[in-house]
């Protein structure tokens, strides 16, 4: 079995836009460079293949414009996987190689260190058992084999090391997050790429992360919360595709005779099947604690019921299930909060957010771990699981209505990333083709990175695609959208 392109891939698209309105397509290519230390077989399907065997020299081979389709040839018989013949079909239609898939047992595993826990390589090392390799084209990320258990570690336990794959960092390098940046994190469960955002972040900013995923929102507070980042954090269960709350620029107005935090005095409320009349002068939100008094835990029921009420008259869409100090939540009142859940596309383009990473629900066929589950599910089960049928009609059209939503909460001027773990055309360049001819003041950017990142081009300008051959990673497409003033 060949080895898995584990060295830089240059990537250039000098001058690469795409525009929706004009649909304007300009120098585009891509470079592959092969580092000194291999040479290549005479295979190139979708990307270069390596020997084992080292060899001196640099080898150059270049593809210009092609898009995946064209770069491959499909043998289905070419993977070890027992596949059900509708899942080879389905990858047949795809233009994917089921061989991809037997990549999964050379993959090594990725772990990102805290920002500030460098200096204690050996002894993470020396908890895991492992040694460490340093990713050199993504900063804090490093591999060691795939056997090694993080989980029980002290170091994970500790919050000096984070499980999570290089190509979903990848991802949120791309945003180019800059100080004082507020951000939106529209899919944010399970929390490895929120995590990374705060720590981008620091000390500045703000970032709003939502899921319509109760369970999965609550793993991402505990995340939070583990590794102290939720200090500049509001997590909202909302649906991504309708939540509309923005950013908090300008933070709360805390009057000077403001009552203790949590408790208002001119709450009435009737109970039974009235909705009844809540009035909330003073009722405004205190410093989260997870572990309240019997006092704290009087204010956030009061808290609780207004955030009810509220729904039950359609001023609200979403439940705030965690805020941070900084995040200007703290001395808010609860009505102010949810506000502005009747948005105007005017005023999201000045006051919306600076950042905006959307990371889609997708069926997952990118995931290496996620398909190769089935060798303990149950080959038999694949086509029940996986193709589900209402679940892969409706698929793209919630991907559109995510990307929308998103760009719709950007300010002009803003970054957005729309990413899946979908190896799949469907749901990534159609998806955003569909997104451009919709949206016009949307525009294709390239991700500058990229140039240094072990990927390949996607079948978009500027967009860029990792998998387990071409990246050692698990796969992962990226596309990078700039909104224009209207």
């Amino acid at each position: 079995m060949h080895l898995a392109l584990r060295f830089s891939t240059k990537q250039l698209m000098p001058g690469c836009v795409i525009h929706s309105r004009f649909n304007i397509l300009t120098s585009y290519s891509t470079v592959r460079f092969v580092g000194n230390n291999y040479r290549t077989t005479n295979t190139w399907r979708r990307s270069c293949f390596l020997s084992r065997q080292p060899a001196s020299g640099t080898v150059l081979s270049s593809t210009v414009g092609r898009t995946m389709d064209e770069d491959a040839e499909i043998d289905s018989k070419s993977s070890k996987f027992p596949f059900p013949q509708v899942f080879l079909d389905w990858l047949s239609q795809n233009g994917l190689d089921p061989a991809i898939y037997d990549a999964a047992n050379d993959l090594p595993r990725y772990i990102r260190l805290k920002p500030g826990t460098e200096e204690d390589i050996s002894s993470i090392e020396d908890d895991l058992g492992s040694e460490l390799s340093k990713l050199s084209w993504l900063p804090g990320f490093y591999s060691l084999p795939s056997e090694v258990q993080i989980a029980s570690s002290r170091s994970y336990q500790e919050g000096k090391i984070y499980g999570m794959d290089a190509a979903s960092g990848a991802a949120v390098a791309a945003l180019g997050i800059s100080p004082e940046d507020h951000v939106l994190d529209l899919c944010a469960a399970p929390g490895a790429k929120l995590c990374m955002l705060a720590d981008v972040l620091k000390d500045s900013g703000t970032l709003t992360a939502t899921d319509i995923s109760q369970h999965r929102l609550a793993a991402s507070r505990t995340m939070l919360i583990k590794y102290g980042l939720g200090s500049r954090c509001r997590l909202f269960l909302a649906d991504g595709t309708t939540f509309s709350l923005l950013p908090l620029r300008h933070g709360p107005k805390v009057e000077e005779d403001k009552p203790e935090a949590g408790i208002g005095e001119d709450i009435t409320r009737s109970y039974g099947k009235h909705t009844g009349s809540v009035y909330v002068n003073s009722l405004v939100y205190g410093e989260w604690k997870g572990t309240k008094t019997a006092k704290e835990k009087k204010a956030a029921k009061r808290l609780k019921y207004m955030e009810d009420a509220l729904d039950r008259v359609g001023g609200r869409e979403s439940e705030l299930m965690f805020y941070g100090k900084d995040s200007g939540i703290v001395g808010m009142k609860v009505v102010d909060v949810f506000r502005s859940s009747s948005l105007r596309e005017e005023e999201a383009a000045v006051d919306g957010y600076d950042k905006v990473l959307v990371d889609a629900e997708c069926t997952h066929d990118g995931s290496i771990k996620h398909i190769s589950k089935y060798e303990q599910w149950g080959w038999d089960t694949f086509e029940r699981r996986f193709f589900n049928a209402e679940r892969m009609t409706s698929i793209t059209s919630l991907q559109l209505q995510l990307l929308r939503n998103g760009f719709r909460l950007l300010k002009v001027g803003g970054t957005l990333i729309y990413s899946t773990c979908s190896l799949t055309v469907a749901q990534n360049e159609d998806v955003v083709r569909n997104f451009l001819r919709i949206e016009r003041n949307a525009e294709l950017r390239e991700i500058r990175d990229a140039k240094n990142w072990p990927c390949r081009s996607g079948g978009l300008p500027c967009t860029v695609r990792f998998d387990p051959i071409t990246s050692n990673t698990s796969g992962l497409f990226i596309a990078r959208i700039h909104k224009l003033s209207s």
